[in-house]
C-alpha cells in the first residue's frame, strides 16, 4: 500500500454545513480523483475548527496551510496549484490565529504561552487512527527503530531515565526507574503492560489517546519491552471502551501484518508480540497488581507489596506496567532527546500533562499543556472562566481519588513536587471545577460513597473505613452530626491513608482530611447552625444513618 503524502481536512461544524461544506468535499474528491492523486493524499472531515464564521475551511497537512472561506469553485485551483503542483494558493489562505487550537500542528502555535504543546495528543484528531501508513508518515516508528538499529537497552533506559519522565497515571514515579528495576531483575520471561484501565470519574483522556493514536502505545511498549528484556505485552482496557478496543485490535494486526509485531523486528534479534485483556467494569483493576490478577484470571484484587511487579508480576515474572498517557511520552523522548523533554514544564516534573476540564466552567473538554500550568490559567484561558460569572470556590484533582482543592491554591503550579508540597494531589488529570454554589460535605459524601461501592473489600480498613465515614458524612449533611464526628473523619482519614492494602484505600480518605482542612468553616456549620450554606444537604434533622 502507497504512503500518503498529504492530508487535507475540510471543516464539518454546523457553520460550515450550513455554508456548504459537503459540496466543497465532494469537490475536493472529484478533483484530487482527475489529477490522479488518489493514492498520494487522504481525505476527511473534522469539527471544531474556526473561531469565526469564515467556513468552510480546507486545512493541508503537513504544510499547516489553512484555507478559507472556500467554495466548490475555488477547488480545482486548489487542487492544481497546492496540491498537485506545490505552490500555496496565498490569495485563499488566513491565519492560524483565526483557529479554536484544536488542530496543534500548526507552526503558528509554536512558542506561544500559555498555549497547548501537544506530545502525547500529537496525532490525535489529526491522522487515521485506522491506518498505520499515516502513522508511519507522522514519525511512526523511527523511534522504535532507532533503539533496534542504534541503541542498547541500558542506553534506552539512560535517555528515559535523564527525561526525568515521571508516571502519570497518579502516582508520579520515575519511569526510567521503574523499568531499571525490571532490567536489573535476571529471569528467562518478562511482560510489558498498558494499563488503559481508565475508571476514574471525569477521566477520558487515555480513551482519546487509545482510539486516536493507537500506534503510539504499540511503538512505546515495544521501546519498553526491548529495554528491559521483554517479549510479550498486554493492554489491559477497560471494558465499556468499545471504540478503543476495536482501534487498538486493527491496529496490532496492521503491526503484525507490516512485520513491525512477532519476530526478528527491523531484522534484529528482538522479538515481540502482544494482546488486548478487556476489563470487566472494576474500578480496582486500574490499581496494578489488581490488574495483573485479572489478567491472570482472578478476582481483581490487590497484592500485598512486596514483591513488585518489577520482580514478581504478571504469574510471577518480572514486569513493567506503564499508563497509557506514560507510554505516548516514549517515542517523542526517544526521537528528540532527553533534554528536549527536560526543556518543558518544571525541573522536577518535564513535560506536559493531559488534563479533562469537567464542571461550573464554559468550556469542557480536554487539553494537553506543559507541567507547572495553574488552575488560574485552565480556568481563564481553556475553560473560558466560570459559568454564568461565577466566583470559583473549589476543584477536585484526579478523580475520585485525587484532592479537593480551595481557590486558594489556585496560583499554585500544578506538577507533582508543588503540589506535594501544598498538601494535595495531582492524580491521573481529571479537573472538576466548582462554583460558590458547591456543597464541600456533598462532594465528600459522593466520592466517599463512590469508594464504599468500589472498594474489593480484601482488607478491613477500606471495606469498614469507607463505609463508617460515609455514615458520619450523610449524618452530618443532614444536621445530625456531631463535632465528635468531625475528629472521627479526621481519623478515619488517617487510619485509611496507614492501614489500607492498597491505593484505593490510601486515597479514599484524602476528601475527608481535605474538607476539614481547607474548609472546616463550612464543615461545622452543618453541625453546630445546622445549616448548610450552599443549601445542597437536606438538613432534615432525622437520623437516617446508623453507623455501626
Amino acid at each position: 500500500m502507497k504512503a500518503t503524502r498529504s492530508m487535507v481536512l475540510v471543516s464539518s461544524d454546523q457553520d460550515s454545513l450550513d455554508r456548504g461544506a459537503l459540496d466543497v468535499f465532494n469537490a475536493l474528491q472529484q478533483q484530487i480523483a482527475a489529477f490522479g492523486l488518489d493514492e498520494e493524499i487522504s481525505l476527511s472531515m473534522i469539527s471544531e475548527v474556526s473561531k469565526k464564521p469564515q467556513n468552510p475551511l480546507v486545512l493541508v497537512y503537513p504544510d499547516a496551510v489553512i484555507y478559507g472561506s472556500v467554495t466548490p469553485e475555488d477547488i480545482p485551483h486548489i487542487v492544481e496549484e497546492h496540491l498537485y503542483k506545490g505552490r500555496v494558493v496565498e490569495e485563499k489562505q488566513i491565519s492560524p490565529y483565526d483557529l479554536t487550537g484544536r488542530i496543534a500542528w500548526l507552526s503558528a502555535r509554536k512558542g506561544t504561552l500559555p498555549a497547548e504543546n501537544r506530545i502525547v495528543l500529537k496525532n490525535v484528531g489529526v491522522i487515521d487512527p485506522e491506518s498505520i501508513d499515516e502513522y508511519i508518515i507522522n514519525e511512526g516508528y523511527e523511534a522504535l527503530g532507532t533503539v533496534l538499529k542504534e541503541m542498547t537497552p541500558a542506553e534506552t533506559i539512560a535517555v528515559i531515565k535523564n527525561s526525568s519522565l515521571r508516571g502519570r497515571g497518579g502516582a508520579g514515579f520515575p519511569t526510567g526507574l521503574k523499568w531499571q528495576f525490571v532490567a536489573a531483575t535476571k529471569s528467562e520471561k518478562k511482560y510489558v503492560i498498558c494499563n488503559a484501565d481508565e475508571s476514574e470519574p471525569g477521566t477520558f483522556k487515555d480513551r482519546l489517546v487509545l482510539e486516536g493514536d493507537p500506534h503510539a502505545i504499540i511503538e512505546a511498549m515495544m521501546i519498553a519491552a526491548y529495554a528491559v528484556g521483554a517479549d510479550e505485552g498486554f493492554v489491559y482496557i477497560r471494558g465499556e471502551y468499545g471504540l478503543a478496543i476495536s482501534r487498538m485490535a486493527k491496529a496490532i494486526e496492521q503491526a503484525r501484518n507490516y512485520g513491525l509485531l512477532g519476530e526478528n523486528i527491523f531484522g534484529t534479534d528482538f522479538s515481540f508480540d502482544m494482546h488486548i485483556h478487556a476489563g470487566a467494569g472494576a474500578y480496582i483493576c486500574g490499581e496494578e497488581t489488581a490488574l495483573i490478577e485479572s489478567i491472570e484470571g482472578n478476582r481483581g484484587e490487590p497484592r500485598s507489596r512486596p514483591p513488585y511487579p518489577t520482580t514478581a508480576g504478571l504469574w510471577q515474572k518480572p514486569t513493567v506496567v506503564n499508563n497509557v498517557e506514560t507510554l505516548a511520552n516514549i517515542p517523542a523522548i526517544i526521537r528528540n532527546g532527553a533534554e528536549w523533554y527536560k526543556s518543558i514544564g518544571t525541573p522536577s516534573s518535564p513535560g506536559t500533562k493531559v488534563y479533562t476540564i469537567l464542571g461550573n466552567v464554559n468550556v469542557t473538554g480536554l487539553i494537553e499543556v506543559p507541567m507547572g500550568i495553574t488552575l488560574r490559567e485552565v480556568i481563564s484561558i481553556y475553560a473560558k472562566g466560570m459559568k454564568n460569572g461565577a466566583t470559583f470556590k473549589v476543584a477536585q484533582t484526579g478523580g475520585s481519588s485525587g484532592s479537593i482543592i480551595p481557590a486558594s491554591l489556585q496560583d499554585t503550579p500544578m506538577d507533582f513536587d508543588s503540589f506535594s508540597k501544598a498538601g494535595v494531589s495531582l492524580g491521573s488529570g481529571a479537573l472538576l471545577i466548582g462554583d460558590e454554589n458547591v456543597c464541600v460535605v456533598d462532594l465528600a459524601k459522593v466520592l466517599l460513597n463512590f469508594f464504599r461501592f468500589e472498594s474489593c473489600g480484601k482488607c478491613n480498613p477500606c471495606r469498614i473505613g469507607n463505609q463508617r465515614a460515609y455514615g458520619t458524612l450523610v449524618n452530618i449533611s443532614e444536621g445530625v452530626g456531631t463535632l465528635k464526628d468531625l475528629d472521627d473523619l479526621l481519623m478515619l482519614s488517617q487510619q485509611l491513608y496507614d492501614l489500607s492494602n492498597c491505593g484505593l484505600g490510601q486515597t479514599a480518605g484524602s476528601p475527608l482530611f481535605d474538607i476539614l482542612a481547607h474548609f472546616r468553616a463550612e464543615v461545622e456549620a452543618h453541625v453546630k447552625l445546622k445549616v448548610c450554606p450552599t443549601g445542597v444537604c437536606p438538613m432534615s434533622g432525622r437520623q437516617v444513618y446508623q453507623i455501626f
